[in-house]
């Protein structure tokens, strides 16, 4: 798939907002046309201006009804492990959720949310080395998760809109679970006391974007677990559940991956 320019796409929005049409500015900027319709489709979503040419059952587009618990767990994925790309071979974008191959039950309950959040939509897995990608294929998934942008997450802000700030203080235990299970992990440790070697268990949860490792610990200290940075080097990329009263609660709610 060939890639373009942000500049390139700015001057086809431009365009479109103007009026043009879709295969005209396709024609003028020597860019597939399917291209250019998503484009247009992906700035109409951001700015609220989904329109009756939509098809339905989308919450954000026409008040469809939408599966917050679900839903929770599918964004703390998405905001881990997860991508929307536009192939060549498709009309519509698609959201693959990135499962390895270890965790068969993250996959599958990664496939369960995607269902309950597109009940009229296929959910698939595509095979790759060592993992596989959890995909469903929807003309609203921008509206759904406006978080998509050009580059990677950690290299652009990203913010919760209020509509799913809400859904994440109903269900934050879903969306912490969905976060972990993408870039965490529950792990032993063990340290030396008296001469005798000691282990405990601890949740950790990786990622480089600060406003989502933020995201993060700020459900964290809602539901009131407590947690620290653990850098590695400079990077404070990592956040640490060590406390015996936390882990033990994040077990209730999360739990290892299986």
């Amino acid at each position: 798939m060939k890639s373009h320019t942000l500049e390139v796409r700015q001057t086809a929005l431009s365009l479109l907002r103007g009026g043009v049409r879709n295969a005209e500015v396709a024609r003028r900027l020597d860019v597939p046309v399917g291209t250019v319709s998503y484009w247009k489709h992906s700035d109409r979503a951001k700015r609220g201006e989904c329109g009756p040419a939509h098809s339905p059952d989308c919450p954000r587009c026409d008040g469809s009804a939408l599966d917050g618990q679900a839903y929770a767990y599918a964004l703390g994925l998405y905001l881990g492990d997860g991508h929307i790309s536009q192939s060549s071979g498709h009309r519509v974008p698609s959201l693959r959720i990135t499962c390895d191959n270890k965790w068969p039950g993250l996959m599958n309950a990664a496939e369960e949310a995607l269902r309950r959040v597109f009940p009229f939509n296929r959910v698939c897995r595509a095979k790759k080395v060592g993992c596989h990608d959890v995909k469903v294929y929807s003309k609203h998934l921008l509206c759904l998760f406006p978080q998509h942008g050009p580059g990677r997450k950690h290299e652009r802000r990203i913010a919760l809109e209020g509509w799913q700030q809400e859904i994440v203080d109903a269900h934050p235990w879903e969306f912490l679970r969905g976060l972990i299970h993408s870039d965490g992990c529950r792990i032993m440790n063990w340290t030396v006391r008296n001469g005798k070697r000691y282990e405990y268990p601890r949740y950790f949860f990786t990622n480089k974007s600060d406003d989502i490792r933020k995201l993060c610990t700020d459900t964290l200290a809602k539901v009131g677990v407590q947690w620290t940075v653990l850098a590695r080097g400079c990077d404070p990329f990592n956040v640490s559940v060590a406390r015996k009263a936390c882990v033990a609660l994040m077990d209730v709610h999360i739990g290892p991956k299986h």
